[in-house]
């Protein structure tokens, strides 16, 4: 072979040796959860990423550096097409098996437990917060309330009264609900107290704010297409 085919032979396989090479994801045997993560795949509670090199240019994912940046690439909440994806910056802490994520964008603060985690895959799963875990039971207890007040058909609007639950965190109920004298009034009064005592709870313990305008008092309630409204 002439020396400069040669040459160039060589020139060649360093070339192409060093792009397999750069393609290769960077992995830190000390901290496998940092780099970039790629094509998510959701099963109920979980997420499964891949481990990749960098960014897909249109496509989500996620990366965790040394200095505790974390970075989201998202096209946002709209999934409408064309589709503009754009990063967003936070930071994270690794308390294994928790990730403790900070984002400048809604949810700013939020959890990930790690369900596995190789040189290749990342599996997380969302964890509630204190403040969300709480208000999933405020609002199971609500729902309780509705399917309560409404488990009868309103046919006479006579069989029908009113009455203010929950409570705002500058004070006052937060609005008011109809309920029938056919079902179990004292049980719903009963619960109608729990929830409002509970609401009381959560905003002092969360630290909640709301506006102090008051809702107004209904006047009475009609029935409309066996559908109990209030009047104003």
């Amino acid at each position: 072979m002439k020396p400069i085919l040669k040459l160039l032979t060589v020139f060649s396989l360093i070339f192409v040796f060093n792009s397999c090479e750069n393609n290769d994801p960077i992995i830190d045997s000390n901290n496998l959860l940092l780099g970039f993560w790629i094509e998510p795949t959701y099963d109920n509670e979980t997420t499964t990423f891949k481990r990749s090199n960098s960014f897909k240019e249109d496509a989500y994912g996620i990366s965790f550096s040394k200095n505790g940046e974390f970075i989201t690439q998202t096209s946002g909440w709209c999934g409408t097409p064309p589709l503009t994806f754009f990063k967003i910056n936070g930071t994270f802490s690794l308390n294994e098996p928790l990730i403790d994520i900070t984002s400048e964008s809604y949810p700013t603060n939020y959890t990930w437990r790690i369900v596995s985690l190789t040189e290749n895959e990342l599996i997380v799963k969302r964890e509630l917060t204190s403040q969300e875990k709480d208000h999933r039971a405020l609002m199971d207890l609500f729902y309780e309330i509705q399917n309560l007040a409404y488990s009868v058909s309103c046919s006479d609007a006579s069989d029908w009264l009113f009455t203010a639950y929950g409570a705002k965190a500058c004070g006052g109920p937060q609005g008011y609900i109809p309920y029938s004298n056919k079902i179990d009034t004292v049980a719903f009064l009963q619960k109608i107290e729990a929830y409002t005592q509970a609401e009381k709870e959560y905003n002092f313990n969360h630290g909640v704010a709301s506006t102090c305008d008051i809702p107004a008092i209904p006047k009475s309630v009609v029935c409309e297409n066996g559908y109990p409204t209030l009047k104003y």
